[in-house]
């Protein structure tokens, strides 16, 4: 891994040699994804860098590099750390890196309107907040968007409605203990698995169920494998766009301000962008398969909602103070979102 991630480190600095500070004085900004071309975070990469571009009337390049080309997530996370790359996405992975992120792991504590919930996170009260920048540059990191990309959907071979027909589930989750907490909560089995095994394991039976956004449920074909796909709105799959602290800090104040109008403008975007690929992709998972889709009530939600409410003790004890008021934070910016 080191070895590996030393020759990406290389080549990376290899380019931002040649490219970082022509004749012109033009300037070339690295942006590491998450996922592959044509997804929610390419989206936004592509449009942030005509942003950029347009704003700058050309004097700043934005290179994307999509999900595979820069390594595995942890090696996109620390090229952003130690500034071989300027700019990335980090997202339940990230966890391991920035605990405080965890956040977005715990369930129901946002509503279930996903625009709401997107003009909350990227709020100067929420994003701006002291404790969420700590967070993030006590690891050498600037976080400058929160970029949700939809519900995160149960996958299984039985129906689930209520917490009783979780028991007995194996449930593919993260290696992450706030889901496994969570799951456990509903009386399922937790079970981890690399992503790449999961479509087999489901296949053979060595797991029972899923846990994705709907985009992965559709790439990743696992839907052809499960009979039911069950929308509870318990989470959504949500990443942070973050750059290199100490690059951030080397910024002119008019990039600066360049950056955060882009991110602001991106907001009602990228939204609007998740919603539709979403949609597109739903129509080809229904399409090509008899898969039963699921929408559960709100007393349906509210089951599992009050066993998710325990499970916030797990994040504070993770995460500290900091962590304690970040989720009062988020949770106080919801209802007061609500009620507006």
């Amino acid at each position: 891994m080191q070895w590996r991630y030393g020759v990406i480190a290389a080549s990376l600095f290899a380019l931002a040699a040649c490219s970082d500070a022509p004749d012109d004085g033009t300037q070339t900004w690295d942006f590491g994804l998450e996922e592959i071309e044509g997804s929610v975070q390419h989206e936004y990469a592509v449009r942030f860098a005509e942003l950029v571009e347009d704003r700058t009337d050309g004097a700043v390049n934005v290179r994307i590099y999509p999900y595979g080309r820069l390594g595995d997530l942890t090696d996109i996370y620390d090229q952003v750390q130690d500034g071989a790359i300027q700019l990335a996405f980090g997202s339940g992975f990230l966890g391991g890196t920035v605990p405080e992120s965890q956040l977005f792991s715990l369930n129901f504590i946002l509503s279930e309107d996903e625009h709401l919930n997107t003009r909350v996170l990227n709020s100067d009260a929420f994003l701006k907040s002291e404790d969420f920048q700590d967070s993030f540059r006590d690891r050498d990191l600037h976080p400058i968007a929160v970029v949700p990309e939809g519900w995160q959907v149960w996958t299984a071979n039985k129906e689930i409605r209520t917490p009783e027909d979780f028991s007995g589930v194996a449930i593919r989750t993260m290696d992450n203990r706030l889901l496994r907490e969570t799951y456990r909560a509903y009386g399922a089995d937790p079970t981890t698995m690399e992503y790449g095994e999961i479509y087999s394991g489901l296949q053979l039976g060595q797991i029972d169920g899923n846990i994705q956004p709907v985009f992965a449920h559709e790439e990743m074909d696992f839907y052809q494998v499960q009979d039911y796909m069950i929308f509870a709105n318990q989470a959504q799959f949500i990443a942070t766009f973050m750059a290199n602290r100490d690059w951030y800090d080397g910024l002119s104040d008019e990039h600066k301000q360049m950056l955060d109008e882009v991110a602001a403008e991106m907001v009602d975007y990228i939204h609007d962008v998740q919603v539709r690929l979403n949609e597109e992709r739903m129509e080809t998972i229904t399409g090509n398969s008899d898969i039963e889709v699921i929408e559960l009530t709100s007393d349906e939600r509210e089951a599992f909602r009050e066993l998710s409410i325990p499970v916030r003790d797990v994040f504070v004890d993770m995460t500290g103070d900091r962590g304690d008021r970040l989720l009062n934070l988020l949770l106080e910016e919801i209802e007061s979102a609500r009620e507006g």
